[in-house]
């Protein structure tokens, strides 16, 4: 039977229907499934609610100035950085096939600060933020059985595709065996700006430099729920873990909206520079909101609905965090 885990991720809400009709959705609709899937889990984010810190240090590639007036890639900037599971439940289980997620924070030269989000899956598990509250919205569990009906859920992913492309990945690869030894990927699109005001819509990719570990099907089977906060201790204790900060570059007829479509393989790939995991960061980044449309001058985010609708989740779940709800 599969878990949930295998459909949890970066967002996730739900609305009970029965007819799959999509209904418009916004950021309190998001923070109020979370809620309903796993519990109030005062203080603790509503999304990614399991997760660990570490810190950093981001030394930008100069050449990625041509296509961007970015901060960002003037000098080496600090990092703070958040690893997580998906979903809303503080204590998921690390060997499930669900979405390993990652935030980073960039403190720039000029005090700005510069966020990316993302996760260990090549695309999201919806077009739009209603497709995903749709298929959310099968996972909630009968009232009187406190069952799932994985019926519904086959039956909604058959009657709306965007679904089924996280879904197929998961199923296909086996989870990460560390933190850092996944490869990240930031599903939305993204411009760059240039000096002369030129946009160059990209994705990000973030690329260890060690070979990408993971679970085996035993490992799956034998090793603990929580592991991956250790195993990263141990990971760092060895030495600073390098990743090759990437964009890959869209060509026209590209999906620039829709973040449950992957781009081609042999889409033109720029260095923006490297980034280094020095240690764990202990609770630094439980304060850190990590907006991927917080930007700094160079960047702006594209009209993805799922992209612009993070922001209102975001700020709710970190204003309930705050305040203990």
């Amino acid at each position: 039977m599969l878990k949930i885990t295998s459909f949890v991720c970066a967002m996730c809400l739900v609305i009970p229907t029965a007819s799959f009709a999509e209904q418009s959705v916004n950021g309190q609709d998001f923070i109020n499934l979370f809620e309903k899937l796993s519990g109030k889990q005062p203080g603790i984010r509503k999304g990614h609610a399991k997760g660990v810190c570490a810190v950093g240090t981001f030394t930008p590639n100069q050449a990625a100035k041509q296509y961007s007036i970015s901060p960002l890639f003037n000098a080496p900037s600090k990092t703070n950085i958040r690893f997580s599971m998906g979903g809303g439940n503080p204590h998921a289980d690390e060997t499930s096939r669900s979405p390993r997620g990652v935030g980073v924070q960039f403190v720039l030269e000029n005090g700005d600060v510069h966020n990316i989000a993302g996760l260990s899956t090549p695309v999201f598990a919806g077009k739009s933020p209603e497709a995903f509250f749709g298929l959310l919205s099968t996972l909630v569990p009968d009232e009187k059985t406190g069952q799932i009906d994985y019926a519904k859920v086959k039956a909604y992913r058959e009657q709306n595709p965007s679904t089924l492309g996280q879904f197929n990945w998961l199923q296909s690869h086996n989870p990460p065996a560390s933190y850092v030894s996944s490869r990240y990927f930031g599903v939305h699109t993204f411009y760059m700006v240039d000096e002369k005001g030129a946009k160059h819509a990209f994705r990000w990719t973030m690329v260890p430099e060690e070979p990408e570990l993971v679970l085996t099907e035993e490992q799956m089977k034998t090793f603990p729920k929580s592991f991956l906060a250790h195993r990263l201790e141990v990971d760092l204790a060895k030495g600073k873990v390098h990743y090759r900060f990437q964009a890959e570059l869209a060509e026209p007829g590209d999906a620039l909206t829709d973040p449950s479509v992957q781009w081609p393989a042999d889409r033109r790939t720029i260095e923006l520079g490297k980034l280094t995991i020095e240690s764990t960061g202990e609770s630094g980044c439980d304060l850190t909101n990590y907006d991927p449309n917080l930007l700094s001058k160079g960047f702006m985010p594209s009209d993805d609905k799922v992209l612009k609708l993070r922001s209102t989740a975001y700020a709710i779940s970190f204003a309930k965090r705050l305040t203990g709800q």
